[in-house]
């Protein structure tokens, strides 16, 4: 049997981490290491850098689950954030284990387009929209991610014949529609995009392979 010091070390919240996609954000962790930690219940706090009390976030105080959504506390996205975690079982209280410092806008993971392809006879047009934020408008709709940054899309083709890795970039820039020209009839050609984000050089993953055969 593990007494009360063992018991608050081995049930401590392990990698406590911040997930951010498009500012929806939430945070992770681990149980501790002991068996009985898997019973555990679990209170997360957050903060902003520099600030000196902590907040108690209401709806993961007590709870048995392992991931907290804190999109709403971090609705400031250029202030650095921290969180902690502690466990409780039997009783007994974990220390608080701290995540990283993150910071929104720095750290969020941009998602690729929705994409939505038109064909003609020796054309596809491709319909791009760019991925939307939590946050809303003052008319309730969701602010797309180019509000935020500096974004572009990457439209390739893939042509079905070839190998599916070979991915041809057709368009870089910010239009929504594009019309891609001189296409073979009677070809199948799949459109893949990203968002490309120039001044920290990230991108998102691709979007879903749209395919059409002209």
């Amino acid at each position: 049997i593990l007494d009360n010091h063992d018991l608050q070390d081995s049930i401590r919240p392990q990698k406590v981490e911040f997930h951010s996609l498009n500012f929806n954000t939430t945070l992770h962790w681990q149980p501790g290491w002991a068996r009985e930690a898997r019973e555990a219940l679990y209170f997360v706090q957050y903060k902003v850098y520099g600030q000196s009390t902590w907040q108690n976030k209401d709806e993961c105080w007590g709870i048995s689950s392992r991931v907290c959504d804190l999109t709403h506390e971090t609705s400031d996205i250029q202030e650095p954030y921290y969180s902690r975690v502690r466990a409780a079982l039997a009783g007994v209280y974990s220390n608080w284990s701290l995540s990283l410092r993150f910071t929104p806008w720095r750290e969020t993971m941009i998602g690729p387009p929705m994409v939505t392809v038109v064909h003609s006879n020796k054309s596809i047009t491709v319909k791009l929209q760019a991925p939307r934020s939590p946050y809303k408008r003052k008319r309730g709709s969701k602010i797309p991610m180019t509000n935020y940054y500096d974004l572009l899309y990457q439209v390739f083709i893939i042509n079905n014949f070839l190998d599916e890795q070979h991915r041809v970039l057709v368009y870089e820039g910010k239009e929504k529609v594009i019309k891609i020209q001189n296409l073979r009839p009677g070809v199948s050609y799949c459109i893949v995009a990203k968002m490309y984000m120039p001044m920290l050089d990230h991108s998102s993953a691709y979007s879903s392979r749209q395919c059409t055969v002209l």
